[in-house]
């Protein structure tokens, strides 16, 4: 019997982790695997994630457009639009709020007295702090070129709202306009069914390197950071996000588990939201039943500002790191920290290592150490696994509760879509 997709990308993550981990403890030093193996696993899944990109701006563009031409109501528009954002913003408000009572409670890096441990700090690259207006004036871009080839999401997003709501403003002469982004759209979802089907070799050859550059000892000295990280992360991934959408829709939470298995499994190798949005995309509509008009406006706009993983990543490593550095973050901080926490996670973006820079912004804003930025970094890639599959599993939660609450969730389709798939 055939292997389902999601089982082969498992065997993949795993086999390829295991190997990598093998030639940095049993190999080392030999150049057939320092060299070559590992030069033909960086290469390899490179072009994956390459490939992957490719996809992302012409697949938020086009989808955008779809999910509104597709509304029968254009009215539904502002509605739908609303209860997205609205709940992507309560999501990450809620996750940092728990990170940051956990991290005051749990108290991590407090006592490792890590200063001057660390001998070469890394450079920041970014020292102020995002601003919540000169976010919102540059949504509107000035030139739409440059915004496509800098892949700035916020601004394709606004330009494929103004397209969408001008062809429906055409109304029966937008026909052809109509049809054409539809083509382009089944186009698109072609393309995302090609490449996901060369998922599990990416993502071998992804764990390869990343079990060939782990450093054992960094990691013995915060693994109780990376620890607190990871298991916030885990509890948000598969406790708090499928009891929201049981507590909200008719699909039950082990249900949603089951659809988002292959999701999981893909963010965790790419790290990546923006990278997994045609999987969140596959989810939503295939295997749990959200229509496409919903999931084309709410995806995008997921991958760019719903970053309540990010948010709780960033949290706890600057209570992590003021504590190693015996500066710990008093309760008359908490307010600010929570506040730029939240303007940070959303200016992360959906590409791997973001958190990392937002977290050399806030130790610069805080007045900490900018050393500590050396430790996180050293775990990034672990931490930004979990934090990236966090990111995009919320974003399935809350377009399938927006989904409920519109009438445009379909969960009996998904339910087949997901027997079929175990049964291929």
């Amino acid at each position: 019997m055939n292997k389902s997709l999601s089982q082969k990308i498992f065997v993949g993550l795993f086999a390829g982790l295991l190997i990598g981990t093998a030639i940095q403890y049993l190999f080392a030093g030999v150049s057939l695997f320092d060299q070559y193996l590992l030069g033909f696993a960086e290469g390899v899944g490179g072009m994956f994630v390459s490939l992957i990109k490719l996809l992302v701006v012409p697949l938020v563009y086009v989808s955008i457009v779809c999910g509104i031409v597709e509304l029968k109501d254009i009215n539904s528009f502002g509605r739908l639009g609303g209860k997205t954002f609205a709940l992507y913003i309560l999501n990450t408000v809620v996750a940092i709020t728990f990170a940051l009572t956990i991290g005051m409670i749990v108290q991590p890096g407090a006592g490792a007295n890590l200063g001057g441990t660390v001998a070469q700090a890394i450079e920041i690259t970014s020292t102020t702090t995002p601003d919540i207006f000169s976010m919102i004036t540059n949504i509107v871009p000035s030139n739409p070129i440059q915004a496509f080839a800098n892949g700035d999401m916020l601004q394709i997003i606004f330009m494929a709202i103004l397209t969408g709501l001008a062809i429906q403003a055409l109304d029966k002469k937008g026909g052809p306009a109509v049809n054409a982004f539809k083509v382009a759209n089944d186009i698109m979802m072609k393309l995302i069914g090609l490449v996901m089907s060369l998922a599990p070799y990416g993502v071998f050859a992804l764990m390869i390197q990343l079990g060939a550059t782990l450093d054992a000892g960094t990691l013995a000295s915060v693994a109780g950071y990376v620890a607190l990280v990871v298991g916030i992360l885990v509890l948000w991934i598969f406790v708090v996000y499928p009891l929201m959408v049981g507590a909200t829709t008719k699909m039950t939470p082990s249900q949603f588990i089951r659809a988002t298995r292959e999701q999981v499994l893909f963010s965790l190798s790419t790290a990546s939201s923006n990278a997994t949005i045609p999987v969140t995309m596959r989810t939503l509509t295939d295997k749990i039943g959200v229509s496409k008009s919903v999931a084309g406006f709410g995806v995008p706009l997921g991958a760019t500002m719903n970053m309540a993983g990010a948010s709780i990543y960033i949290a706890i490593a600057t209570i992590f790191i003021a504590n190693a550095f015996g500066q710990p973050i008093q309760m008359s901080d908490l307010f600010t920290l929570g506040f730029t926490v939240l303007l940070l996670s959303i200016g992360a973006g959906g590409v791997p290592g973001g958190g990392v820079v937002m977290i050399g912004v806030i130790l610069h804003q805080l007045g900490l150490p900018p050393e500590g930025l050396a430790i996180v970094a050293a775990v990034d890639r672990i931490n930004d696994m979990f934090c990236t599959s966090s990111n995009v599993v919320g974003d399935t939660a809350v377009n399938t509760i927006v989904a409920g609450s519109e009438n445009e969730l379909d969960v009996e389709q998904g339910s087949e879509a997901q027997l079929t798939e175990s049964r291929a």
